[in-house]
């Protein structure tokens, strides 16, 4: 647990240092509120939550996975995570410390995400349950893609592609049923599903959006093991 510790207070420093990953948690609710703001409170047919339901899983897609893959590269890049894993740091420790802080900044976007979209307290309960599954679902495949970048530009290039899809398949997907059809294995496209219809309940999204984070520990775990050593 120390390793633990030391790697959150090491990380929470560096994070109040970049300003490129933390706008990551501040535009999406705020894009989610100027939209709510301009449409549904400005007097127009538009479902209460539907910006924010939208922007909430755009967030999930693409702003956790690249902050997160923003993170290790970082690391990477600074040769911070070749010390760690001379270290003898476990994967698990770096992963919960690195991930922690990411996680516990995105609960303030979640929460704001729930307040915007007007939810009662069951939904609200509900909606945070999946984002935050979710999150911790992104935080682990981000970095993952991090480990594999050389720096910071290049983990750009390549979480971008992937956070694209993440992020936008779930809006795709709410006007055209093949695009549902096929993506309800994305653990963003269950978040989808929940915030807009929660009588659905949560064990069928769930459990898809844990089967994606244990797949994604898997494959953390074994790039962490093979290139947390190399240059």
């Amino acid at each position: 647990m120390r390793s633990v510790k030391a790697i959150f207070i090491k990380q929470a420093k560096d994070m109040t240092k970049n300003l490129s990953v933390l706008i990551m948690f501040i535009i999406f609710p705020l894009a989610a509120f100027a939209m709510t703001e301009f449409t549904v409170r400005g007097g127009h047919d538009v479902a209460d939550a539907m910006f924010a339901t939208m922007m909430a899983s755009i967030f999930v897609g693409m702003g956790v996975v690249q902050s997160a893959c923003t993170v290790i590269a970082e690391d990477r890049e600074k040769k911070s995570l070749r010390f760690l894993v001379i270290a003898g740091v476990k994967p698990l420790a770096y992963l919960l410390g690195i991930g922690g802080v990411i996680f516990t900044v995105s609960i303030f976007s979640s929460l704001a995400f729930g307040y915007i979209g007007g939810f009662n307290r069951d939904e609200f309960i509900a909606f945070m349950v999946v984002m935050m599954s979710g999150a911790a679902a992104s935080i682990i495949l981000g970095a993952t893609i991090g480990i594999y970048a050389k720096n910071q530009q290049a983990a750009t290039g390549l979480s971008t592609p992937i956070a694209l899809v993440l992020g936008f398949a779930p809006v795709a997907a709410q006007v055209n049923e093949r695009v549902e059809s096929v993506i309800w294995i994305l653990y963003t496209q269950q978040i989808n599903v929940v915030a807009n219809d929660f009588s659905a309940g949560l064990a069928g999204p769930l459990t898809v959006i844990w089967i994606n984070t244990a797949v994604f520990a898997v494959l953390f775990t074994v790039s962490y093991v093979k290139k947390g050593l190399r240059e």
